[in-house]
């Protein structure tokens, strides 16, 4: 298991580096991350590498027995860069450029910036390939998808559409340009789509298809030369969990292991959906564990600094990455920089360099994952409830979502928030992946819905799964056009329902009424769609004069399984959870434990192992019902009925 910290030895005295050194051995750190901004402290200029402050540090390191992620710095371009090369600086939709000077400021179809990109890559590459401590490689720095409006770039997207659809006739019926007479008769008339929404949403959504694959074919440059140096170094990059900008699912490809940044600190104390949604997700990129490789050791801000971990916190933090699937964790960062941007971007030593509060729970923590060690050794989760994310449908969904107030992420949060309360282990899904291990599948707000996905939706339904689908599904084609189809279209078998009409809620919501386990009023507000249930039944309704004849939630019995499908958003949080327990029971799923408020429980299983994680969020005790006779890793102690947890406790229970 390898635990650490981010370190930049080039921001330090080199004085200093041994004593850094000493004080990570000393606080059971074996790993540490370098270089990812220091591209001009190992190319000063062009062509002339200087590699030699990296062998003082990396020789350092190793004298503790502390291993190195080296990365490829191509996140901030030198000065000299953007002076000699002035194209590769990103350009705005008003024709200016980038300022050079914060990072992320370049053009990904720059010649000039691959070229020099692959260039230093491979210089290190070559130059640390034998270096005994550097085990591995993180490409570049946050991939962001932003997006660069110059000639280069507007040449290579009709290059990208060409590649997608052959020939303009293709082209036009696909995107749809014989509305507002839009057809190009040329491919130099593909011109990149307004930023402002106002475009053709079929043309933005392969615009948001290209701004990804610019950042995938540029990571795959960096991978291809860093196996040909480097074959027995691992190669990964830090995602950014929910960040909509990149689909994760293709930038996982050509890496080993995802690896990915984790910042959950807000207001007060709580237990982070989102973080625990995230490492889900990553987890699914590749189908295997993740390493955290930044995660929250402080206040952290740019202008302004957050609150600090309690104490315990930082511990909860960590506990829940590896509860989803975490092999190895990394704190952001070994000390808190006196100088730049990130100032107030703390990290485990304060500004002043000293081992306080904050490198004591640091200590801590990584001497209670070495107790773990041997025991989550060849686990991993292993769910029976799968969410399908899609990539496709957020981006149309970000440009015509329909109702108002829709959100895809959002929308997919609603319902994983009840399973994660639940108790209820979740894999991510992309399109297209084998439903069949799954007892239950979500798939919130899946627009984009090409023929082959439906007829294995159906498939799976008919063998036996439970599906649940809502609002805005199967809306479009891959292309982004609408069907031709009364909704849901192809999916109709497995839901037995039809919409044929529906509309956004404004004001005071329409009033729901529910019966059997979804019992209760409730308040549909946002958008409804006008369900009419053929032959799904209807288990809840709306009270609302005009809207009674219609379903709010049915379920279809299909084959030996079932189709569910809800038509409105809910104003309670009552609603998702009576719903979530209503799908839960139809897929017969039955629980380990079910947490109390502010306690997360989580299951890692493998080589006959089970592994129960239990995680107090709250700065309050709290007592939850745990399967008793299991054996609790950290004290030894053999559990009873009811387990107690202190403030931000944490237990690992082996069943």
């Amino acid at each position: 298991m390898y635990i650490g910290a981010d370190y930049y030895p080039e921001h330090w005295e080199k004085s200093r580096w041994e004593t850094d050194a000493k004080l990570m051995k000393r606080a059971g750190f074996n790993i540490t991350r370098l270089a990812e901004f220091a591209w001009v402290m190992m190319e000063p200029a062009e062509g002339c590498f200087e590699f030699g402050w990296l062998d003082e540090a990396l020789a350092v390191l190793a004298r503790h027995g502390i291993s190195a992620i080296l990365c490829t710095p191509t996140a901030v371009a030198p000065a000299w860069v953007a002076r000699k090369y002035p194209e590769i600086l990103r350009q705005n939709q008003d024709g200016t450029r980038a300022f050079w000077g914060v990072r992320k400021d370049q053009c990904y179809t720059s010649g000039a910036y691959r070229m020099l990109s692959q260039r230093i890559t491979s210089a290190m590459a070559s130059h640390f390939a034998r270096t005994p401590n550097v085990i591995g490689w993180q490409t570049d720095n946050e991939f962001d998808g932003r997006c660069c409006y110059c000639e280069s770039c507007r040449k290579e997207f009709q290059d990208f559409l060409r590649g997608r659809y052959g020939t303009l006739d293709n082209l036009n019926r696909a995107m749809g340009k014989h509305f507002w007479g839009h057809y190009a008769t040329t491919w130099d008339e593909v011109e990149i789509p307004a930023g402002d929404g106002s475009h053709n949403p079929s043309v933005g959504l392969e615009w948001k298809r290209f701004n990804s694959y610019l950042n995938v074919r540029f990571q795959r440059e960096q991978v291809r030369i860093l196996r040909h140096i480097c074959p027995h170094h691992f190669v990964t990059h830090n995602f950014m969990g929910l960040y909509p900008r990149v689909d994760y699912f293709d930038l996982a490809e050509d890496l080993d292991h995802v690896s990915w940044d984790n910042y959950p600190i807000g207001g007060r104390p709580y237990l982070s959906v989102a973080a625990a949604a995230a490492a889900d997700l990553m987890r699914g990129c590749k189908k295997k564990n993740v390493w955290i490789i930044e995660s929250t050791s402080g206040p952290h801000g740019w202008g302004t600094y957050g609150r600090n971990p309690r104490d315990g916190e930082m511990r909860t933090f960590a506990f829940q990455q590896f509860a989803h699937g975490c092999d190895h964790y990394v704190w952001f960062r070994w000390r808190a920089c006196t100088a730049g941007r990130e100032q107030y971007w703390h990290g485990i030593l304060g500004h002043d360099g000293r081992p306080l509060r904050r490198y004591r729970q640091a200590t801590q923590i990584a001497k209670q994952l070495r107790k773990l060690e041997k025991h989550l050794a060849g686990t991993t989760v292993k769910a029976r409830v799968a969410i399908v994310y899609d990539y496709d449908s957020l981006w149309a969904v970000e440009m015509q979502g329909g109702y108002q107030g829709n959100d895809y992420v959002k929308g997919m949060l609603r319902y994983y928030e009840p399973l994660l309360r639940a108790g209820v282990n979740v894999d991510f899904l992309k399109p297209g992946d084998d439903l069949s291990g799954y007892k239950l599948v979500l798939a919130p707000c899946l627009y984009i819905m090409p023929d082959g996905l439906a007829k294995r939706i159906n498939d799976y339904v008919r063998a036996g799964g439970v599906f649940f689908c809502d609002q805005r599904t199967g809306v479009k084609d891959s292309s982004g056009l609408c069907h031709e189809r009364t909704l849901p279209g192809l999916l109709s078998p497995a839901l037995g329902i039809e919409i044929q009409e529906y509309e956004s809620v404004y004001e005071a919501g329409y009033k729901m009424i529910g019966s059997g386990g979804l019992a209760g009023e409730f308040t549909a507000h946002m958008g409804a769609d006008w369900v009419i249930a053929r032959k799904a039944k209807a288990l809840v309704g709306y009270s609302d004069s005009h809207m009674k004849k219609f379903a709010a939630v049915t379920r279809n019995a299909f084959g030996r399984g079932a189709g569910w499908y809800c038509g409105t958003v809910a104003k309670e949080p009552a609603f998702y959870e009576a719903l979530i327990a209503a799908l839960l029971k139809d897929a017969r799923i039955r629980l380990i434990c079910r947490p109390v408020e502010g306690v997360e429980v989580s299951v890692r299983q493998g080589r006959g192992k089970r592994l129960l994680f239990v995680i107090n969020y709250t700065e309050e005790k709290k007592s939850i019902t745990v399967p008793a006779g299991g054996r609790e890793l950290l004290t030894g102690k053999t559990t009873g009925k009811t387990m107690k947890l202190a403030r931000f406790g944490v237990a690992v229970i082996r069943l």
